[in-house]
């Protein structure tokens, strides 16, 4: 480990609040522990709120709050089922994201016209309230995340600085910037709706020091800044390559 690591590890000092739950081996969810119960983030796909009431049910305490990172199938799949099952939740996510739920595809001011990718599925449930980057949802801040998709947000939990990033990353092929293929497992990659955005926000993101790296496909990564920028860097050899 080098000195740049071991500083990154005494930047928090809380023990680990999340708990993955994965189904179908790559489709990664997630419960946070808070003082009043479990935030969840992402729904998985459609079947899996079974697994994800289960995995709360053995840790014994409610689920309060749904967070999610991005619109896509694969990470709002049971967002209804859960919220019909859990009446008292609080669904929160972006208003970019809440518009994608209802197909209004629209993109905000600024974001690239380019073509969304990937899956996505309208869902009758509607936010008790939408986030802003920089706002706080318990423990977790928002953090801006686009490029995957134009709505992704990620989030950090600012106890133990582990970064629930959502698809703006990769580890079930190898560690991958989102839209840098990874043949092992190149769903993300052609998923992604701008390649650029993907990598301006991977870099904001490595920037912010996370402890852990918390991703909605693969395993999570320990100490994982400096595989963060090889991985920033070979997206970006790769990218010049394409153009």
């Amino acid at each position: 480990m080098n000195a740049s690591q071991s500083l990154e590890r005494t930047q928090f000092v809380e023990r680990f609040r999340g708990h993955k739950v994965t189904r179908f081996w790559v489709m990664n969810t997630y419960l946070i522990e808070e003082d009043d119960g479990l935030t969840l983030i992402d729904t998985g796909m459609s079947g899996s709120a079974d697994s994800i009431l289960a995995a709360a049910q053995q840790l014994g305490q409610p689920i309060r709050r749904v967070l999610l990172t991005h619109a896509h199938t694969d990470h709002v799949g049971s967002l209804d089922a859960l919220v019909q099952r859990l009446p008292d939740v609080a669904f929160l996510c972006s208003a970019q994201t809440a518009r994608f739920l209802k197909d209004d595809f629209t993109l905000a001011p600024g974001q690239a016209d380019t073509p969304l990718k990937g899956g996505f599925v309208r869902c009758e449930s509607t936010p008790t309230q939408t986030v802003k980057p920089g706002d706080h949802v318990g423990s977790l801040q928002v953090i801006a995340a686009p490029g995957h998709s134009p709505d992704h947000i990620a989030f950090l939990d600012t106890r133990d600085g582990t970064l629930y990033a959502g698809d703006a990353f990769q580890t079930q092929g190898g560690l991958a910037v989102a839209g840098d293929l990874r043949w092992r497992f190149p769903l993300p990659a052609w998923a992604t709706w701008d390649m650029s955005t993907a990598l301006a926000t991977a870099q904001k993101l490595v920037d912010l020091k996370p402890s852990r790296l918390a991703v909605g496909h693969g395993s999570m990564l320990e100490n994982p800044v400096s595989a963060m920028k090889e991985a920033i860097a070979q997206a970006e050899r790769n990218f010049r390559d394409q153009a």
